[in-house]
């Protein structure tokens, strides 16, 4: 008779921990899962970032080399930190578990916690990924006791924080450590080596942010509160001109600046650089007010932001300010010149408040009133919708938006069945080209009631739509 081995129970854990990360494929150092191997890659890896995508989407594929750099990094440091995607239109009910209504969404699981993921909110480049993670996992601030040390923080980041505190438990020290807790995709370290602050030439205790870009660092200058602080390194995290691409988006949108002026230009222009410098000049007076945002006009996937301006590609080089606020709100500079003087004027008045919106309008078709269903504009529509006589149902649509050419066949039936009423005008108006005070337009489409009289008043949105974000238009 034969005896049965005996497997230590230690050995048969071993062995089931191997043959559930045999499981688990790799693509670039990321690894790919699915709803049968989702709950065991939780369990192997204590922190690991998912993404959820879809093959066609196109911030997908921009965000995916990045996301395999990212993934690299840290498999190169032996850190216990994997990256993983799901294929979000083949694995629908993850989709639908984690609540997944756009792609990509990145969601963050610490220590092999399903239930409630943390939302991924830094950059799209490998950086800013790496330094996410890292803050979500480690020390908010690391701590530097070799010159080698901080040259390595310095040298392998774009930018990087740097605290001189020779009493580590000093009121600044702390204040520096709330701070560094508070802003997820940049590095912070702290020092009180002689030496550290001999190599930087810091002759005291302060922080300096260390960059690879415009002046190469600033040093705070101010009392040391996490407010203060956080306030010096947003504004100074940022060149003074970012270029618009896939990767910048989130800082650009998720900033504390809510100001952004944009200066659209083809990057083959003879004259980029020139225009690009008296951009630059201009920037320097107005750090941590006006976000100063390139955009290279000759670029297809810039199309649609030149659009929401009312641009055209051979209208370019031009300038334009918006404000992101509750209400967005878009500014038009007098001169078409693009010098520091001209610029800086325009900043200056803006931050004065003594600018005027900037509304677009197309001129007023011939036949606009020929149709069951009127055709509006910015330059006919207060005269039309806030006729007393008159009740006025109006869609606000976008040319390229899906939901809006569905809709487009049931408000012909509506205009066609009010077409002879004497008390009621269907109408409609592209929201891409013309701009009203009455109605502030956030999504499409955006349908709003005009009742008869002289009170002028506007309904709620009559239309509730679903909200996708990333592209589903």
């Amino acid at each position: 008779m034969q005896i049965p081995s005996f497997q230590p129970p230690f050995l048969i854990f071993c062995t089931l921990a191997v043959a559930i990360n045999a499981e688990i494929a790799e693509e670039e150092d990321v690894l790919v899962l699915k709803k049968s191997n989702f709950d065991e890659a939780l369990q192997a890896h204590p922190n690991i970032l998912v993404e959820f995508y879809a093959p066609w989407c196109g911030h997908c594929k921009a965000l995916a080399p990045e996301y395999a750099k990212a993934a690299g990094m840290l498999k190169a440091e032996s850190s216990d930190i994997r990256l993983a995607k799901v294929d979000a239109t083949e694995e629908t009910e993850l989709a639908q578990e984690y609540g997944v209504r756009g792609y990509p969404t990145i969601k963050f699981f610490k220590g092999g916690d399903k239930e409630s993921p943390k939302e991924y909110s830094a950059g799209r480049q490998a950086d800013d990924i790496v330094n996410w993670l890292k803050k979500r996992t480690g020390p908010a601030v690391a701590t530097l006791n070799e010159v080698t040390d901080a040259e390595s923080l310095i040298a392998d980041n774009e930018v990087a924080v740097i605290g001189f505190f020779k009493d580590a438990e000093s009121a600044g020290a702390q204040a520096y450590e709330k701070a560094a807790q508070a802003i997820d995709d940049i590095p912070f370290a702290k020092t009180s080596s002689d030496a550290i602050y001999s190599k930087f030439e810091v002759s005291k205790d302060s922080v300096v942010l260390f960059k690879k870009f415009d002046e190469g660092r600033n040093t705070f200058d101010g009392e040391l509160t996490k407010e203060a602080l956080q306030s010096f390194v947003k504004a100074n995290q940022l060149p003074l001109v970012i270029e618009f691409t896939e990767q910048t988006a989130p800082k650009i949108f998720g900033g504390e600046i809510k100001s952004h002026i944009l200066m659209f230009l083809p990057k083959a222009a003879s004259d980029f650089q020139d225009k690009m410098d008296q951009f630059k000049k201009a920037a320097e007076g107005f750090k941590g007010q006006i976000l100063f945002i390139f955009i290279d006009s000759d670029i297809d996937d810039n199309q649609r932001i030149l659009e929401f301006f009312g641009l055209k590609k051979e209208e370019c080089p031009a300038i334009r300010l918006i404000t992101l606020e509750d209400e967005m709100t878009k500014y038009k500079p007098e001169s078409d010149a693009i010098t520091a003087e001209s610029i800086t004027q325009f900043c200056k008045l803006f931050t004065e408040g003594k600018l005027k919106p900037h509304l677009m309008s197309q001129d007023i078709p011939k036949d606009w009133d020929k149709n069951p269903v009127k055709v509006l504009v910015g330059k006919n529509f207060e005269e039309v919708a806030f006729n007393p006589s008159k009740n006025v149902f109006v869609e606000f649509y976008a040319p390229w938006c899906g939901h809006c050419k569905q809709l487009a066949p049931i408000w012909e039936k509506l205009g066609e069945k009010y077409k002879d009423s004497a008390d009621t005008i269907v109408a409609k108006m592209d929201s891409t080209a013309n701009e009203i005070e009455a109605v502030k337009v956030h999504s499409f489409p955006t349908l709003k009631f005009f009742p008869a009289g002289e009170e002028r008043k506007v309904s709620a949105d009559c239309f509730n739509r679903l909200y996708v974000k990333d592209g589903d238009g």
